[in-house]
């Protein structure tokens, strides 16, 4: 081997051991890359779950608050229609009363009225059936009246015209002037838990 073949060889061999330090060096930066990279999408990928969990536990409250909703609205709307019926049962039984019965809770009702006249308007199937001592009842429940001979459209019960005053002692009218108070004591008696 002459001179110039060893430099050459020993040029090699230098240029050998910087590549292998060199690829040793890169596989080493690649290595921290790749780690770095690691942690990174490890960190990424728990941030994410936990994100996702907490959309999870919201998307879960929210429908779990949708179905309480819709439950609470299912049982009012049940609830009314119980109402409606109970009160619509009222109103056939008030109006349905035999004569006798029918026209004492007129009376009752006329009670209170205390203290006032004027003339009595009712609705044509209680004009017909009309105690001859209506008028003699009436003032024994402390209201003076007479009675009109054109009928009102009301379900039942009767009107009382004082002058530019009406008191209205229709039964639905009644029935829903005490809406509140009635839904109230019904609630309680069949609804309380």
């Amino acid at each position: 081997m002459t001179g110039g073949d060893k430099i050459l060889a020993h040029i090699k061999s230098d240029c050998d051991e910087n590549i292998k330090s060199i690829e040793a060096e890169a596989e080493n930066i690649c290595a921290q890359i790749i780690a770095d990279g690691r942690k990174k999408a490890e960190a990424a990928a728990e941030e994410i779950a936990g994100k996702a969990k907490i959309n999870a536990e919201h998307i879960k409250a929210a429908a779990k608050s949708r179905a309480d909703l819709e439950m609470r609205n299912t049982l009012l709307k049940k609830r009314r229609g119980e109402i409606d019926k109970t009160f619509n049962a009222v109103l056939k039984y008030l109006l349905n009363l035999e004569d006798e019965a029918y026209f004492k809770t007129i009376y009752k009702l006329a009670k209170r009225l205390e203290g006032k006249s004027g003339k009595v308007v009712m609705n044509l199937k209680d004009l017909s059936r009309l105690p001859s001592d209506f008028k003699s009842q009436m003032k024994q429940s402390g209201v003076d009246v007479s009675v009109s001979e054109t009928p009102a459209e009301i379900s039942g019960g009767f009107i009382l015209k004082c002058g530019d005053i009406e008191e209205n002692m229709d039964f639905s009218a009644i029935l829903d002037d005490k809406r509140d108070e009635i839904e109230d004591l019904i609630n309680r008696e069949l609804f309380s838990e």
